[in-house]
């Protein structure tokens, strides 16, 4: 792991969860990056005026938010930063729709500090340290993955995926708290 290659460089760090925005920023600045932590959308996009960021770090789900639409104006205010997405509730539909948006990377938390690192600097994980992608998902799997793509293809909007799916908004909100099942 090549954990000097973004030295010096300044991250926007977008994370609602201060406890581990704390964690996080402190073993960042001690590889010697500035980092500039906000925890709500609009903060990020105040800060941006401020600021020429290098690297993004973005929470995909904040509140009752989504950092995803903050990507087109990361790439607007820097065509050449960095963006890593980081998530608790990892999704194919989310990771296709944050690189298509313009993100470097996708990880699911919990991510240790080196991931991060070259998920930010955009080198891949060493494969021998990621986990054997199995050959099939689980049921419950697969009907996670379909929601989030249905999520994605209404614009976050629940109450269309909920008439979308022929299910119960309140379900599908109970659904979606969840974290995704692992295989």
């Amino acid at each position: 792991m090549n954990s000097t290659a973004l030295k010096d460089e300044t991250i926007l760090y977008l994370e609602d969860d201060d406890v581990l925005a704390q964690i996080t920023g402190k073993a960042l600045a001690k590889r010697n990056y500035k980092v500039v932590h906000v925890s709500t959308l609009d903060a990020a996009k105040e800060t941006l005026g401020n600021y020429n960021f290098d690297c993004a770090l973005l929470d995909l789900k904040l509140e009752s938010e989504t950092s995803l639409t903050l990507i087109p104006e990361l790439k607007r205010h820097n065509q050449a930063i960095n963006i890593l997405v980081l998530t608790g509730y990892a999704s194919i539909a989310t990771a296709v729709q944050a690189v298509k948006l313009g993100a470097t990377n996708y990880l699911s938390k919990p991510a240790t500090i080196d991931d991060i690192i070259n998920g930010l600097s955009g080198t891949d994980p060493e494969l021998e340290n990621e986990a054997p992608i199995p050959e099939k998902m689980s049921v419950k799997r697969l009907e996670w993955e379909h929601i989030q793509r249905v999520l994605a293809e209404n614009s976050g909007n629940i109450s269309a995926t909920a008439r979308q799916l022929k299910m119960h908004r309140r379900t599908l909100q109970r659904k979606l708290q969840k974290k995704p099942i692992s295989d």
